[in-house]
């Protein structure tokens, strides 16, 4: 049983108001509740308050009125009644300090759930008392997080100060920095930030890439930068302007007028951007320790539907040189800034190879979702670490890929709701994912309602899971969608592991071995002839997918051509012609140039090469690892039973046998 707390809110009523939280927020250790002390309760109170939190109105600092906070004590007797501040100085774990968070929505949500594993508090400020912080949050303060008043009060409660969005008022978190208050990121890079303008002219000053840009003020100005810039131009809002909002496309010079009314006017301040003839939208989880260290993320491929961020790829399919330059822009941004925490940097990748600097969250952000069931670290965990000055966590992925599949509301009110349901229906008989629902009351189109996560060996597997998933939509028949999913279950489970080829159907009967070894392990495999003299395409284009459709070693006759298309772990097999008795397939196996690594095995010995892919894998399966093992034993079991037999019945009679 779970030790429960309360709360109780002494007003200008008699009678108190008792909301109960969980155990893990008390300083206590987790003993069964005393009943007498639940039985001081009004029955009519507890069933209309049933598990009622706690809401702190913006007003509440104008209230003489004591907040006490009360625990069931192991005596029923007796309450413990001192208040929160001094409660803080009882906990012992990770970290004492409580994390104010301007802001409750999804964000605030999911910073809460990693909180509570790390029994960190996490309190929010948030203008909705059903916010999807609320229901998780050690404590929520209803009130705005960008009226200066509410914001003062709120941190006089907290130890450290942070966002979960940057739309806050910067002018108020520099004053209480003045006054001592710890804010993370620092105030001066939250006003940085908020104002994209302001975002370009920093980081142009410090030499990161970006497209060009330059305020605008009025029509004259903007049909100057369209002749500098050339059609089409974007134009931005320089405040309030995230998710498409604050963002209007040009293509002509016609089009400037009512691109600009849509934006608001000059009045919203505006200014355009150069644009950027991306090939892809990248963009990088930045971590910032108070000590100034600074971790990456893998970088990540977006992709967006109505200029709001539907899939993220983890990692992103593009090569090593450009993942190290994205990963480069993204450390010399977060150097420019103040203050710890986690960051987002949003990135294009142009025709040409480029990287420029899109924009940047000081928190963390959609593009890094994934992370709770992809990274060691969340990016959540890593920016409470960050913020209350424990050690960095580690920021590489525990599975080779991620996919995030932003629930987006596809419709108003009930519709909605329903369709999200049955997305969510399909994605939790899918292996490797996971659902989040943020538990917002009300369903709007476009909305961000909630987001599934994939896990799985590669990108391309994913998004075949993925594809499956969402095209089942509109399923009327039941049956015909019962079989569907057992199919993709079937599909899912088979997806191979290791790919055996062969130039000929003559060399199956010795190739026949390595897939026999790995039916043997449970590792999924396919057999496929592939000619690198008589279908060289088809090699070409085998060897160049393998990866992203999930195989991680490939088997080959030979191989050295195979090898030389792919990253992939080749083992090649000599294979015994008429002539040479595969002496000539063994040589050409280990006289491939440097640069071109192929594992091979003793002619004919496909058994081998199927042994050795199992090894491979096992490096990374633990469950391989074991099966490894267990087959050794057995291997050695087996021989030193034919050993004793030898010894006990004699050579004779053990050959006559």
């Amino acid at each position: 049983m779970l030790q429960q707390s309360s709360m109780a809110v002494f007003s200008s009523s008699t009678e108190p108001v008792f909301a109960f939280r969980p155990s893990q927020f008390s300083s206590q250790p987790a003993t069964p509740p005393s009943f007498g002390f639940f039985f001081k309760f009004d029955a009519a109170v507890m069933t209309h308050h049933r598990y009622r939190r706690l809401r702190h109105s913006s007003s509440s600092s104008k209230l003489s009125v004591p907040i006490l906070a009360c625990r069931a004590s192991r005596d029923s007797h007796e309450t413990d009644s001192s208040c929160r501040k001094d409660d803080a100085h009882l906990v012992h774990g990770l970290s004492e300090t409580i994390v104010g968070v301007l802001g409750g929505g999804q964000l605030g949500r999911m910073l809460c759930q990693a909180a509570s594993k790390m029994a960190i508090k996490v309190m929010v400020l948030d203008p909705s008392e059903n916010c999807p912080a609320s229901a998780v949050a050690y404590d929520h303060m209803v009130g705005s997080f960008d009226d200066s008043d509410t914001v003062q009060e709120f941190a006089k409660r907290c130890g450290v100060l942070t966002v979960e969005i940057e739309h806050v008022d910067a002018s108020t978190l520099e004053k209480l920095e003045q006054q001592g208050v710890d804010c993370e990121p620092r105030a001066s890079t939250i006003r940085i930030i908020q104002d994209k303008y302001l975002q370009k002219v920093h980081f142009s000053r410090h030499d990161i890439p970006l497209p060009e840009f330059m305020e605008i003020d009025d029509l004259e100005g903007a049909k100057k930068a369209g002749v500098q810039f050339s059609y089409p131009l974007m134009i931005k809002s320089k405040r309030l302007a995230y998710d498409g909002r604050g963002n209007a496309v040009a293509k002509s010079e016609e089009e400037l007028s009512s691109a600009i009314d849509a934006l608001g006017g000059f009045g919203r301040g505006l200014y355009v951007e150069k644009w950027a003839p991306f090939v892809k939208e990248l963009a990088v989880i930045v971590a910032r320790g108070r000590d100034s260290s600074i971790l990456c993320y893998p970088v990540v491929e977006t992709i967006h539907k109505e200029n709001v961020c539907h899939i993220v790829k983890a990692p992103a399919d593009v090569p090593w040189r450009v993942r190290k330059l994205a990963n480069d822009v993204a450390h010399k941004a977060m150097s420019s800034l103040e203050g710890a925490g986690v960051f987002a940097v949003e990135l294009f990748l142009t025709m040409d190879g480029q990287i420029l600097l899109n924009e940047v969250a000081p928190r963390p952000h959609n593009s890094g979702h994934h992370t709770i069931e992809s990274c060691y670290t969340s990016q959540y965990e890593q920016h409470l670490r960050a913020v209350v000055g424990l050690p960095l966590g580690n920021t590489s992925m525990k599975t080779p890929a991620a996919i995030m599949y932003n629930l987006l509301g596809e419709d108003d009110g009930e519709p909605g709701f329903k369709m999200a349901n049955q997305t969510i229906a399909r994605a939790l008989e899918i292996p490797g994912a996971t659902v989040h629902w943020y538990d917002k009351p009300d369903m709007r189109k476009q909305r961000k309602m909630g987001h599934i996560t994939l896990v799985g060996t590669s990108v391309g597997v994913l998004e075949a899971r993925l594809k499956s998933m969402l095209k089942e939509e509109g399923y009327e028949n039941p049956n015909e969608g019962q079989l569907a999913r057992v199919m993709l279950e079937l599909q899912f489970c088979f997806a191979p592991r290791v790919g055996i080829v062969m130039g000929s159907d003559s060399d199956l009967s010795v190739m026949k071995d390595a897939a026999r070894i790995l039916n043997m392990f449970g590792v999924s495999n396919e057999v496929r002839i592939v000619s690198a003299h008589r279908t060289p395409e088809l090699m070409y284009t085998y060897a160049c997918s393998a990866r992203e459709r999930g195989i991680q070693v490939i088997i080959a006759g030979a191989g050295g051509m195979v090898a030389a298309l792919t990253p992939l772990p080749v083992i090649g097999v000599p294979v015994r012609a008429s002539t040479l008795d595969g002496i000539d397939s063994l040589l050409s196996i280990v006289q491939m140039p440097r640069g071109v690594p192929v594992a091979t095995v003793a002619v004919n010995n496909a058994t081998n090469a199927g042994l050795l892919a199992v090894r491979i894998l096992g490096a990374g399966d633990t469950d391989l690892w074991t099966r490894m093992n267990q087959y050794q034993e057995d291997t050695r079991d087996f021989v030193l039973s034919k050993a004793d037999k030898l010894r006990k019945d004699g050579w004779e009679a053990y050959l006559n046998q």
